[in-house]
């Protein structure tokens, strides 16, 4: 362990990309210290005022600080991501371990079930899946969740297929180790780096996909969601609201 955090200390992109990271959510756990605003109080004398000192990002149609709305949706984001990628990264990792380490009629049962998941549009099936367990912001999370799962169980498969022929898996065969310790010890450690960059980018996917079923009143019509998920004025009022519909005039 440590010479995996020293070798991880030694490579700078790592560590600025970890900074970032710890940033960007310590940001949108503390937000209700960053910022003094209600995100969803309406103060109609205040609407679609353009960016200023109180208001860094001007206000919306309502009178509500656009800033604010903006660092409470990202917590809302941040648990649509986590929840999803979570759920498919456990159950579709778990099937693709198993399957490339024992193959046989396991893998061929399962490899075939997530063919037949990929087959068909995931937003279509995330839509079926909400319909059946109804509309809600759970639900929808479930949903993205599970259309993420052949996915994750490929990857794992192919992962877990190039190293368990290696020579440091025999040997732990060889010394008595069981399935569980060789799985455990020997292979879940490293097929580790496809799984962390697939889920990383599967955050923002579910993120899109959990926030397209809010949007169009099928995965929740919940008042946390649908207020704190920013909608820009400019839309609706592009007279009104210029600060948001105009990018900011450069000075030469």
């Amino acid at each position: 362990m440590k010479k995996a955090f020293r070798q991880f200390l030694r490579h700078k992109g790592a560590v600025v990309g970890t900074l970032l990271i710890a940033a960007f959510l310590g940001i949108a756990f503390a937000a209700p210290w960053l910022t003094p605003h209600d995100p969803l109080k309406q103060e109609l004398s205040q609407r679609l005022l353009p960016p200023s000192a109180g208001h860094p990002f001007g206000t919306d149609d309502f009178g509500r600080d656009v800033l604010t709305r903006v660092l409470y949706g990202s917590r809302v984001s941040l648990r649509l991501g986590l929840v999803a990628v979570g759920l498919a990264l456990s159950i579709g990792g778990l099937i693709g371990l198993l399957a490339g380490y024992y193959g046989g009629w396991f893998d061929l049962l399962g490899m075939r079930v997530m063919d037949l998941m990929l087959a068909f549009p995931s937003i279509l099936l995330s839509i079926v899946v909400v319909a059946i367990l109804g509309p809600s912001l759970t639900n929808a999370m479930i949903a993205v969740g599970i259309m993420a799962i052949p996915q994750y169980a490929r990857i794992v498969r192919g992962s877990v297929l190039s190293v368990r022929g290696l020579e440091y898996v025999q040997a732990a065969r060889a010394l008595g180790a069981g399935d569980r310790r060789i799985l455990g010890r020997a292979i879940l450690p490293n097929v580790g780096g496809p799984i962390i960059v697939t889920a990383s980018l599967g955050l923002a996917t579910a993120c899109r996909e959990a926030i397209a079923l809010v949007f169009s009143g099928i995965g929740s019509l919940v008042s946390d969601v649908e207020e704190l998920l920013l909608r820009r004025p400019a839309e609706r009022e592009p007279q009104r609201a210029t600060a948001a519909a105009r990018p900011p005039r450069q000075s030469r």
